[in-house]
């Protein structure tokens, strides 16, 4: 069964807002979790590579969050599906470095 596609808003976190055009907040239609992430990386391609790593898989410091719950603690992770009205925010993890 194909899941139904929803518009789900994306709140991106200021440090990456210079790669959606300054955007609080991005609307993606998607089905699941994954699907909004990557279109997000589509439409705007500079955000890729703080998202994902080199092997398109997201980033271990980059936290996902669907309303108010991390996703690796979904039980369907990034495959979970999105009803309407739901939330997504990317937390990216602050650390020291470079």
């Amino acid at each position: 069964m194909m899941s139904e596609l929803v518009e789900i808003e994306i709140a991106i976190p200021t440090p990456l807002r210079v790669y959606v055009n300054n955007q609080k907040f991005v609307k993606i239609q998607a089905s699941n979790v994954e699907e909004c992430i990557r279109k997000l990386t589509e439409d705007f391609k500079e955000i890729k590579n703080h998202i994902f790593d080199e092997n398109n898989k997201i980033r271990s410091f980059v936290n996902i969050y669907l309303n108010e719950n991390d996703i690796r603690h979904l039980e369907d992770k990034e495959l979970t599906s999105l009803k309407e009205g739901q939330k997504i925010s990317i937390i990216p993890s602050i650390a020291g470095g470079n």
